[in-house]
Order: C-alpha cells, then structure tokens, then sequence
C-alpha cells in the first residue's frame, strides 16, 4: 500500500512539473525507491513507465499550446520541459501522428469555435500505442 501511495506522488509530481527537468533516478529517489522498482511498478500501476507518462504528458501540453497558435514549435518544445526538438518531434509523432508543424496548422483549423475543455478531449493523445497510420507510406 505504501508503494501506491508514493507511485501516486510521483505521478502528481509529474503532472505538476512536466515542463521542469525530470527523470527516473531523482524521481525514485525522492520516492525511496530504487530506479528500476519505480519503473516496473509504474508501469503495473499505470500502464506506462515514468518516462512515458512524462512524455505523454508533455505532448498533451504542447497540442495546447500549438493550437494556440501563438507560439513556435521550437518554443513549444521548450516550454513543455523538452531539451531537444528532434525527440520531441518524434515523440509527438508517434503519439499524435502528425509531426507538430502539421498539428498546428490542422488542429487550428479543426477546433476553431470549440471551448477548450472539448478541444482538449477530443484532440487527447494516445497512451499506450501509437498513433493509427494515415496510410501514408
């Protein structure tokens, strides 16, 4: 039950600073636990590693700030925690199929007059699996 519990504070941890630098070793040792422990119960817990649910998270936050519209994909990078734009782009990628670009551009034009909370859920990427093929080859 304790190990619930401080999996549970990891995840909110992650929730509430995806866009800070994070990863497995400080995140297990703020939890007292050893990296490979948080991982594997996790992934029990939640269905996905830490890192993934990171990376989920913040692509979540990116599709926001994209269909904004107001900012660039490179600063949308940034913003949501990630270091580097190639593997946020791939990363976006997969989950979203679509590179960020190409998001931003439909996504506006897709949820233009929605409230944001139905954007927000109809534009929700997909954990777990990647994105279905556009039948581009």
């Amino acid at each position: 039950m304790s190990d619930l519990a401080r999996l549970r504070r990891v995840r909110d941890r992650i929730d509430r600073e995806y866009a800070q630098p994070l990863d497995v070793e400080a995140l297990a040792r703020d939890a007292h636990m050893s990296a490979g422990h948080l991982s594997r119960q996790f992934r029990l817990a939640y269905g996905e590693s830490p890192y993934g649910y990171l990376m989920t998270r913040r692509i979540e936050r990116a599709m926001a700030l994209l269909r904004r519209g107001d900012l660039t994909v490179t600063e949308v990078c940034f913003a949501v925690g990630c270091s580097s734009l190639g593997t946020f782009s791939t990363r976006f990628t997969e989950l979203v199929g679509m590179p960020p670009s190409a998001y931003r551009t439909q996504a506006a034009l897709a949820t233009a007059g929605m409230p944001s909370c139905v954007a927000k859920q109809v534009t929700r990427p997909i954990r777990n699996r990647e994105a279905p093929s556009s039948g581009r080859t």
